[in-house]
Protein backbone atom coordinates (compact mmCIF):
# COMPACT_ATOMS: atom_id res chain seq x y z
CA UNK A 1 0.00 0.00 0.00
CA UNK A 2 1.23 3.33 -0.98
CA UNK A 3 1.57 6.40 1.62
CA UNK A 4 -1.34 7.84 2.93
CA UNK A 5 -2.66 10.72 0.64
CA UNK A 6 -5.30 12.45 2.66
CA UNK A 7 -5.98 13.33 5.88
CA UNK A 8 -8.89 10.57 6.73
CA UNK A 9 -6.56 7.99 5.45
CA UNK A 10 -3.75 9.48 7.92
CA UNK A 11 -6.02 9.64 10.69
CA UNK A 12 -7.69 6.12 10.00
CA UNK A 13 -3.75 4.98 10.09
CA UNK A 14 -3.12 6.51 13.10
CA UNK A 15 -5.83 4.32 14.53
CA UNK A 16 -8.01 7.45 15.45
CA UNK A 17 -11.85 6.93 15.68
CA UNK A 18 -12.40 9.11 12.62
CA UNK A 19 -16.05 11.63 11.94
CA UNK A 20 -17.24 12.03 8.65
CA UNK A 21 -20.30 13.86 7.12
CA UNK A 22 -21.61 14.62 3.72
CA UNK A 23 -23.06 18.05 2.17
CA UNK A 24 -25.58 17.57 -0.48
CA UNK A 25 -25.32 19.65 -3.89
CA UNK A 26 -27.96 21.50 -4.62
CA UNK A 27 -30.65 21.23 -7.60
CA UNK A 28 -29.79 24.61 -9.04
CA UNK A 29 -26.73 26.42 -10.47
CA UNK A 30 -25.63 28.05 -7.41
CA UNK A 31 -22.53 26.90 -5.03
CA UNK A 32 -23.47 29.36 -2.59
CA UNK A 33 -25.55 26.80 -0.36
CA UNK A 34 -23.31 24.21 -1.03
CA UNK A 35 -20.51 26.91 -0.21
CA UNK A 36 -21.60 27.04 3.39
CA UNK A 37 -23.02 23.25 3.96
CA UNK A 38 -19.40 23.07 3.92
CA UNK A 39 -18.32 25.70 5.76
CA UNK A 40 -20.40 24.64 8.87
CA UNK A 41 -18.72 21.68 8.94
CA UNK A 42 -14.87 22.15 9.67
CA UNK A 43 -13.53 21.46 12.25
CA UNK A 44 -15.99 18.89 12.87
CA UNK A 45 -15.30 16.55 10.42
CA UNK A 46 -12.26 14.30 9.23
CA UNK A 47 -13.59 14.79 5.41
CA UNK A 48 -16.93 15.36 4.00
CA UNK A 49 -18.78 13.13 1.47
CA UNK A 50 -20.16 14.99 -1.75
CA UNK A 51 -23.05 13.33 -3.00
CA UNK A 52 -23.74 12.38 -6.69
CA UNK A 53 -27.81 12.78 -7.59
CA UNK A 54 -29.28 11.22 -4.27
CA UNK A 55 -32.23 9.58 -4.45
CA UNK A 56 -31.96 9.13 -8.37
CA UNK A 57 -32.77 13.03 -8.76
CA UNK A 58 -30.72 15.39 -10.77
CA UNK A 59 -28.54 17.98 -8.46
CA UNK A 60 -25.30 19.74 -9.52
CA UNK A 61 -22.64 17.62 -10.31
CA UNK A 62 -20.22 16.45 -7.12
CA UNK A 63 -17.01 17.31 -9.09
CA UNK A 64 -18.39 20.89 -8.35
CA UNK A 65 -19.47 19.87 -4.85
CA UNK A 66 -15.55 18.47 -4.25
CA UNK A 67 -14.29 22.40 -5.49
CA UNK A 68 -16.78 23.98 -2.82
CA UNK A 69 -15.75 21.32 -0.19
CA UNK A 70 -12.39 21.92 -0.71
CA UNK A 71 -12.50 25.69 -1.01
CA UNK A 72 -14.13 25.98 2.46
CA UNK A 73 -11.44 23.78 3.88
CA UNK A 74 -12.40 20.22 4.42
CA UNK A 75 -10.95 16.91 2.50
CA UNK A 76 -13.76 15.72 -0.16
CA UNK A 77 -14.84 12.29 -0.41
CA UNK A 78 -16.33 11.58 -4.23
CA UNK A 79 -19.70 9.55 -4.08
CA UNK A 80 -19.79 8.33 -7.32
CA UNK A 81 -22.18 6.21 -8.43
CA UNK A 82 -22.15 3.57 -11.49
CA UNK A 83 -25.33 3.83 -12.46
CA UNK A 84 -25.25 7.34 -14.69
CA UNK A 85 -21.62 6.68 -16.22
CA UNK A 86 -20.01 4.44 -19.05
CA UNK A 87 -15.98 3.62 -17.68
CA UNK A 88 -15.05 6.90 -19.59
CA UNK A 89 -17.18 9.12 -17.81
CA UNK A 90 -16.35 7.30 -14.73
CA UNK A 91 -12.17 8.14 -15.32
CA UNK A 92 -13.22 11.29 -16.36
CA UNK A 93 -14.52 12.06 -13.04
CA UNK A 94 -11.74 10.43 -10.98
CA UNK A 95 -9.27 12.35 -12.36
CA UNK A 96 -10.85 15.73 -12.54
CA UNK A 97 -12.01 15.25 -8.95
CA UNK A 98 -8.83 14.33 -7.56
CA UNK A 99 -7.35 17.56 -9.42
CA UNK A 100 -9.58 19.56 -7.48
CA UNK A 101 -8.97 18.20 -4.11
CA UNK A 102 -11.09 14.84 -3.44
CA UNK A 103 -8.75 12.17 -1.30
CA UNK A 104 -11.13 9.43 -0.66
CA UNK A 105 -13.67 7.67 -3.09
CA UNK A 106 -17.08 6.45 -1.94
CA UNK A 107 -18.07 4.20 -4.83
CA UNK A 108 -21.87 3.40 -5.33
CA UNK A 109 -24.38 1.64 -7.28
CA UNK A 110 -26.92 4.40 -7.05
CA UNK A 111 -30.62 4.30 -6.46
CA UNK A 112 -33.25 3.00 -8.81
CA UNK A 113 -34.43 5.45 -11.48
CA UNK A 114 -37.70 4.55 -10.77
CA UNK A 115 -37.60 6.38 -7.35
CA UNK A 116 -36.07 9.46 -8.87
CA UNK A 117 -37.40 12.87 -10.75
CA UNK A 118 -36.48 10.63 -14.02
CA UNK A 119 -37.63 7.68 -14.20
CA UNK A 120 -37.58 7.08 -17.78
CA UNK A 121 -33.80 8.01 -17.82
CA UNK A 122 -31.54 4.99 -19.38
CA UNK A 123 -29.52 3.41 -16.85
CA UNK A 124 -25.78 3.00 -17.57
CA UNK A 125 -24.14 0.43 -15.19
CA UNK A 126 -21.40 -0.19 -18.05
CA UNK A 127 -19.39 -1.08 -14.77
CA UNK A 128 -20.25 -2.48 -11.86
CA UNK A 129 -19.39 -1.55 -8.41
CA UNK A 130 -16.81 -3.91 -8.08
CA UNK A 131 -15.23 -2.75 -11.67
CA UNK A 132 -15.06 0.77 -10.26
CA UNK A 133 -13.71 -0.13 -6.88
CA UNK A 134 -11.10 -2.11 -9.26
CA UNK A 135 -10.53 1.08 -11.74
CA UNK A 136 -9.91 3.05 -8.58
CA UNK A 137 -7.24 0.34 -6.87
CA UNK A 138 -5.80 0.24 -10.12
CA UNK A 139 -5.28 3.99 -10.77
CA UNK A 140 -3.78 4.10 -7.07
CA UNK A 141 -1.79 0.95 -6.90
CA UNK A 142 -0.30 0.32 -10.54
CA UNK A 143 -1.06 3.81 -12.05
CA UNK A 144 -2.99 2.13 -15.18
CA UNK A 145 -6.52 1.83 -15.94
CA UNK A 146 -8.54 -1.60 -16.92
CA UNK A 147 -7.29 -0.91 -20.38
CA UNK A 148 -3.70 -0.73 -19.35
CA UNK A 149 -3.31 2.77 -20.14
CA UNK A 150 -1.04 3.99 -18.41
CA UNK A 151 -1.70 7.27 -16.04
CA UNK A 152 0.83 9.72 -15.26
CA UNK A 153 0.22 10.72 -12.32
CA UNK A 154 -2.44 9.05 -11.57
CA UNK A 155 -4.91 9.61 -8.63
CA UNK A 156 -4.40 7.66 -5.57
CA UNK A 157 -7.94 7.78 -3.92
CA UNK A 158 -8.49 6.02 -0.30
CA UNK A 159 -10.77 3.72 -1.78
CA UNK A 160 -14.49 2.81 0.01
CA UNK A 161 -17.92 1.26 -0.48
CA UNK A 162 -21.04 0.85 0.81
CA UNK A 163 -22.79 -1.75 3.15
CA UNK A 164 -26.17 -2.14 4.77
CA UNK A 165 -25.50 -4.49 7.60
CA UNK A 166 -29.21 -5.16 8.71
CA UNK A 167 -30.82 -5.60 5.40
CA UNK A 168 -32.87 -8.79 5.81
CA UNK A 169 -30.91 -10.83 2.79
CA UNK A 170 -27.43 -9.47 4.32
CA UNK A 171 -24.47 -11.39 2.81
CA UNK A 172 -21.34 -10.70 3.96
CA UNK A 173 -19.90 -12.61 1.14
CA UNK A 174 -20.46 -9.04 -0.87
CA UNK A 175 -18.51 -7.21 1.66
CA UNK A 176 -15.73 -9.51 1.24
CA UNK A 177 -15.75 -9.39 -2.52
CA UNK A 178 -15.37 -5.20 -2.23
CA UNK A 179 -12.56 -5.69 -0.33
CA UNK A 180 -10.92 -7.88 -2.48
CA UNK A 181 -11.78 -5.94 -5.30
CA UNK A 182 -9.63 -3.04 -3.38
CA UNK A 183 -11.48 -1.33 -1.03
CA UNK A 184 -9.85 -0.16 2.03
CA UNK A 185 -12.84 1.82 3.97
CA UNK A 186 -16.67 0.84 4.53
CA UNK A 187 -19.28 3.37 5.13
CA UNK A 188 -22.68 1.76 6.48
CA UNK A 189 -26.61 2.18 6.66
CA UNK A 190 -27.37 4.42 9.16
CA UNK A 191 -27.33 2.89 12.71
CA UNK A 192 -30.71 3.15 14.74
CA UNK A 193 -30.58 -0.56 16.36
CA UNK A 194 -27.31 -0.55 17.97
CA UNK A 195 -28.09 -4.54 19.66
CA UNK A 196 -28.52 -5.91 15.93
CA UNK A 197 -25.67 -4.01 14.79
CA UNK A 198 -23.43 -5.04 17.29
CA UNK A 199 -24.34 -8.42 16.49
CA UNK A 200 -23.61 -7.44 12.64
CA UNK A 201 -20.41 -6.20 13.91
CA UNK A 202 -19.24 -9.71 15.25
CA UNK A 203 -19.90 -11.78 12.01
CA UNK A 204 -17.90 -10.03 10.34
CA UNK A 205 -15.28 -9.54 12.93
CA UNK A 206 -14.83 -13.50 12.69
CA UNK A 207 -14.45 -12.85 8.64
CA UNK A 208 -11.93 -10.67 9.38
CA UNK A 209 -13.23 -7.67 7.64
CA UNK A 210 -12.00 -4.51 10.14
CA UNK A 211 -8.47 -6.02 10.02
CA UNK A 212 -9.01 -5.40 6.38
CA UNK A 213 -10.82 -1.66 6.30
CA UNK A 214 -12.14 0.76 8.49
CA UNK A 215 -15.87 0.41 9.53
CA UNK A 216 -17.37 3.55 9.35
CA UNK A 217 -20.78 3.41 10.93
CA UNK A 218 -23.86 6.16 9.54
CA UNK A 219 -25.67 7.94 11.91
CA UNK A 220 -27.94 10.28 11.29
CA UNK A 221 -30.22 11.96 14.29
CA UNK A 222 -34.25 12.30 13.62
CA UNK A 223 -36.21 14.96 13.86
CA UNK A 224 -39.37 14.18 15.11
CA UNK A 225 -41.57 10.39 15.38
CA UNK A 226 -43.17 11.09 11.25
CA UNK A 227 -39.78 11.03 10.51
CA UNK A 228 -38.83 8.30 12.16
CA UNK A 229 -41.84 6.51 10.49
CA UNK A 230 -40.55 7.78 7.01
CA UNK A 231 -37.13 5.82 7.81
CA UNK A 232 -38.63 2.87 8.70
CA UNK A 233 -40.71 2.32 5.95
CA UNK A 234 -38.38 3.71 2.98
CA UNK A 235 -35.05 2.97 3.64
CA UNK A 236 -34.30 -0.04 3.04
CA UNK A 237 -31.66 -2.15 5.92
CA UNK A 238 -32.55 0.91 8.71
CA UNK A 239 -34.32 0.21 11.44
CA UNK A 240 -35.34 2.31 14.54
CA UNK A 241 -36.62 0.86 17.35
CA UNK A 242 -40.14 1.54 18.91
CA UNK A 243 -38.68 2.88 22.39
CA UNK A 244 -36.89 5.49 19.65
CA UNK A 245 -39.82 6.28 18.12
CA UNK A 246 -42.09 6.11 21.20
CA UNK A 247 -39.55 8.81 22.84
CA UNK A 248 -39.30 11.12 19.63
CA UNK A 249 -43.03 11.28 19.52
CA UNK A 250 -43.70 11.88 23.14
CA UNK A 251 -41.24 14.75 23.04
CA UNK A 252 -43.34 17.06 21.36
CA UNK A 253 -41.51 20.45 19.96
CA UNK A 254 -38.51 19.38 21.75
CA UNK A 255 -38.24 16.18 19.17
CA UNK A 256 -35.30 17.66 17.62
CA UNK A 257 -33.16 18.08 20.79
CA UNK A 258 -34.59 14.31 21.59
CA UNK A 259 -33.32 13.45 18.47
CA UNK A 260 -29.67 14.39 18.50
CA UNK A 261 -29.18 13.10 22.42
CA UNK A 262 -30.85 9.89 21.09
CA UNK A 263 -28.18 10.01 18.35
CA UNK A 264 -25.33 11.42 20.84
CA UNK A 265 -25.80 7.76 22.80
CA UNK A 266 -25.56 5.87 19.35
CA UNK A 267 -22.32 7.21 18.85
CA UNK A 268 -21.11 6.42 22.27
CA UNK A 269 -22.25 2.94 21.88
CA UNK A 270 -20.31 2.73 18.37
CA UNK A 271 -17.42 4.01 19.23
CA UNK A 272 -16.95 0.99 22.47
CA UNK A 273 -17.62 -1.54 19.41
CA UNK A 274 -14.49 -3.46 18.77
CA UNK A 275 -13.73 -3.01 15.02
CA UNK A 276 -15.76 0.62 14.28
CA UNK A 277 -13.53 3.10 13.14
CA UNK A 278 -15.37 5.89 13.18
CA UNK A 279 -19.40 7.51 12.50
CA UNK A 280 -20.41 8.91 9.05
CA UNK A 281 -23.10 11.55 10.75
CA UNK A 282 -25.37 12.90 8.16
CA UNK A 283 -27.33 16.15 9.27
CA UNK A 284 -30.79 15.18 6.76
CA UNK A 285 -30.25 18.52 5.60
CA UNK A 286 -29.34 20.05 8.86
CA UNK A 287 -25.50 20.75 9.69
CA UNK A 288 -26.05 22.15 12.83
CA UNK A 289 -27.08 19.14 14.33
CA UNK A 290 -24.12 16.91 13.04
CA UNK A 291 -21.96 20.08 14.89
CA UNK A 292 -24.47 19.10 18.06
CA UNK A 293 -24.13 15.57 17.62
CA UNK A 294 -20.06 15.52 17.43
CA UNK A 295 -19.62 17.90 20.26
CA UNK A 296 -21.87 16.59 22.70
CA UNK A 297 -20.34 12.83 22.09
CA UNK A 298 -17.25 13.88 22.91
CA UNK A 299 -15.17 13.81 19.65
CA UNK A 300 -13.93 17.18 19.45
CA UNK A 301 -11.38 18.42 19.23
CA UNK A 302 -10.28 16.63 16.30
CA UNK A 303 -7.17 15.05 15.92
CA UNK A 304 -4.84 16.66 13.63
CA UNK A 305 -3.95 14.47 10.96
CA UNK A 306 -0.51 12.89 11.35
Amino acid sequence: MSEPAGRLERILASGAFCVTAEIVPPRSADDGALFRQASELVGYADAVNVTDNPAASAHMSPLAGVAAAARAGLEPTLQLTVRDRNRLALTSDLLGAWALGARNLLCLSGDPLARGDHPDAAEVRDLAVLDLVRLAAGLRNEGRLQSGAEIDPAPRYLVGVADSPLVKTYDPGRLEAKLDAGASFVQTQIVYDVEAFAAWAEVVRAHGVHERAALIAGVAPLRNGKQAHYVNDHLPGVVVPRAIVEELESAGPDAPAAGVRIAVGIVRALAGTEGIAGVHVMGLGREASVRHVVERAGLLPRPPAP
